[in-house]
């Protein structure tokens, strides 16, 4: 949110805290089932009209009526966070993009109503959320696999030559996982490039900022596409100054 004019900003650190306290609840050690569940009660009688207790809570209830986010756009968000307590394994693409939709679609179109972007412009900014959640996807495979998830489509893992997502695994069948990862990354520089089209919906002073991000998503894309063996080495992702660095250029570069 750094790179974002300050009257977006604070919109947009309201809705990171919001996903970000649902997405808490399910990925600590251990979950916290009976908190998130609150947690959606809580947002959706505050949604009704009742007295909000969580200042995170009310915070967003607030913004979405300022900002016009949908009803249904959450409700699929918090559904999509509800699956981490109990499905572990995605099967095909049909049910990784189900949860992908819960999980960032709606974010993407969350963040187009703070950025007051037009209709039209929301399958780009769907698609730009969709990029984003499997470039991360692709490189916490190996940190999700110890949650016991796998994002992924399974059957694709399977067809490229693995048994399971496991460094044993990988070590014995380099090239299964090279031609594995590398098809998956083939998905999101498409939708990247969906995405991308609907660059123009957004004033450039904006830009900059969502552009800078998408820079360092292709940073860590560009990272895994030549040595995939990396995501199980490291959490790769760009350096602080790089992503300071761009985020000026790209500032410089689309303002002035």
């Amino acid at each position: 949110s750094l790179f974002f004019p300050r009257a977006i900003r604070d919109d947009v650190r309201t809705l990171y805290a919001f996903v970000r306290t649902a997405d808490d609840f399910v990925d600590r050690i251990p979950q916290d089932a009976k908190g998130f569940q609150k947690f959606c009660e809580e947002y959706r009688a505050c949604a009704d009209g009742s007295e909000c207790i969580s200042e995170v809570v009310q915070e967003f209830v607030e913004l979405a009526r300022r900002r016009r986010i949908q009803r249904d756009w959450v409700d699929s968000f918090l559904w999509a966070m509800e699956q981490d307590l109990s499905k572990a394994v995605y099967t095909d693409i049909s049910e990784t993009l189900a949860y992908v939709y819960g999980s960032a679609e709606t974010v993407g179109m969350m963040m187009a109503r703070i950025m007051e972007l037009p209709e039209e412009s929301l399958p780009c900014a769907r698609a730009l959320g969709r990029a984003f959640q499997y470039i991360n996807f692709i490189r916490d495979i190996f940190e999700d696999a110890a949650m016991g998830r796998i994002y992924l489509p399974f059957e694709e893992l399977r067809a490229a030559g693995l048994t399971e997502v496991s460094e044993e695994c990988v070590r014995k069948n380099p090239d299964a996982f090279n031609r594995f990862i590398r098809g998956q990354l083939k998905r999101y520089y498409e939708w990247l490039r969906e995405a991308e089209n609907g660059y123009r919906y957004i004033p450039a002073r904006t830009l900059a900022a969502v552009k800078t991000a998408a820079d360092m998503f292709n940073y860590t894309a560009s990272v895994i596409q030549r040595r995939p063996i990396s995501v199980l080495e490291r959490k790769v992702k760009p350096p602080r100054i790089l992503v300071i660095a761009t985020g000026v250029r790209n500032f410089l570069r689309l303002t002035i």
